[in-house]
């Protein structure tokens, strides 16, 4: 390959990376880029794991064969079946700097290769009918993260020492790639995660919603919407302190996310302050009320606090038409409020008390602005912001 199309090859791996939304398109444009860049039929990622001692596929990409799925979910293999890996997994190398790339044949070490290896490489390319392949090991921030694997067919020309060169090039390019997609990640994990008690924030509530919203326009999916305050929040915060006012909230987020599981992929969100909720997409408007039904019981059992005020809105119950999540969002935060005002212990549920239905009146109501009533009805485009943030 001349080094245009090498330079050109090394761009579009760059770019195939950073335009990656997540860890698996991020490792699927590495392998593809690495396998188109050094005119391979199949090509891998994998991470090695210390602490079980194991080299895991995340990816494979190319002329699959039998047991290599794209993203495998348990195809791992020990370390101790690939010599070189021992060697890069300490915390530096013995002749210094970054370690290069090697290739295999399915004929034995290729030139180059020390002399004298029985390879499990070696089967596995006989095994699958291909001919040789050069692996590149990753390192991120100086430590061994996996490797880079391309192989190419057996009536293709055999790897040289020139590609695996160009595999070191390519596996740094990945090796940045790797870390700025995992940087966007952790970036993206903070920005919709509650730091307090770990559960999705208001900002995910209000992603997932919409997406959930529209669904239900579309394909009719039931789309329920818990919402919940943890009642005597500023008690505890008052007389015990905030630090026993932030492990109240966590442990009511551990309450909230074990009564979610009981409903399949539930979204279990702190909204700010002691308001927290449950979104459910696809489960039938009665077992979100069971569920929501354990969550009191569960919370009225906490040390400290009193209990919590729950109310539900489901696309399921007569609540009227549902075409926005702000319109969804005001029903379970009525019923919610109408549950705090008449201290029920067992969740209210919009749309179930008759056509003249307190909650579905209260959440038509425009607000007075004079704190009387229940404002801070939420969703975008709603009438105030996130809610009061913070313990108390």
């Amino acid at each position: 390959m001349s080094e245009d199309r090498r330079l050109t090859a090394v761009v579009a791996l760059a770019q195939g990376m950073a335009a990656a939304h997540g860890s698996r398109e991020a490792w699927r444009a590495a392998a593809t880029g690495a396998c188109h860049a050094l005119d391979g039929s199949f090509a891998a990622l994998s991470v090695w794991e210390r602490g079980v001692g194991r080299l895991r596929v995340l990816v494979n990409v190319g002329e699959r064969g039998a047991g290599e799925a794209e993203f495998p979910e348990d195809e791992s293999y020990p370390v101790h079946q690939f010599p070189e890996i021992t060697e890069f997994l300490h915390e530096r190398w013995a002749g210094g700097g970054e370690p290069n790339a090697w290739v295999e044949t399915a004929e034995g070490p290729a030139a180059g290769n020390r002399p004298g290896y029985v390879h499990q490489r070696v089967a596995a390319l006989r095994r699958r009918g291909r001919g040789s392949c050069v692996v590149a090991p990753i390192v991120l921030n100086g430590r061994a993260w996996g490797e880079l694997y391309v192989a190419r067919p057996a009536d293709a020309p055999v790897f040289e020492r020139a590609d695996a060169d160009f595999a070191t090039v390519l596996a740094s390019v990945v090796a940045a790639g790797i870390a700025q997609a995992e940087r966007l990640e952790e970036a993206r994990r903070l920005a919709f995660t509650d730091a307090l008690t770990g559960l999705a924030n208001r900002r995910a509530v209000d992603g997932e919603l919409d997406e959930a919203i529209e669904r239900h326009r579309v394909e009719g999916v039931v789309v329920s919407l818990v919402v919940c305050d943890l009642n005597g929040l500023k008690h505890v915060n008052d007389t015990h302190g905030h630090a026993v006012g932030d492990r109240l909230l966590e442990r009511f987020g551990s309450v909230l996310s074990l009564c979610g599981a009981m409903l399949p992929g539930t979204l279990a969100a702190r909204l700010g302050g002691d308001e927290f909720c449950l979104l459910a997409v696809g489960p039938s408007a009665d077992d979100v009320v069971r569920a929501a039904a354990e969550l009191c019981r569960r919370a009225a059992e906490l040390e400290l606090g009193e209990g919590v005020a729950c109310g539900v809105a489901s696309t399921a119950d007569p609540i009227g038409p549902v075409h926005s999540a702000r319109r969804l969002f005001r029903l379970a935060d009525a019923a919610q409020y109408r549950a705090k005002a008449v201290r029920a212990a067992v969740p209210v549920v919009a749309g179930r008390e008759g056509p003249d239905d307190p909650v579905i009146r209260l959440a038509d109501q425009p607000p007075r602005g004079d704190g009387a009533e229940r404002r801070r009805f939420r969703g975008r485009g709603g009438d105030a912001g996130e809610g009061s943030g913070g313990a108390g």
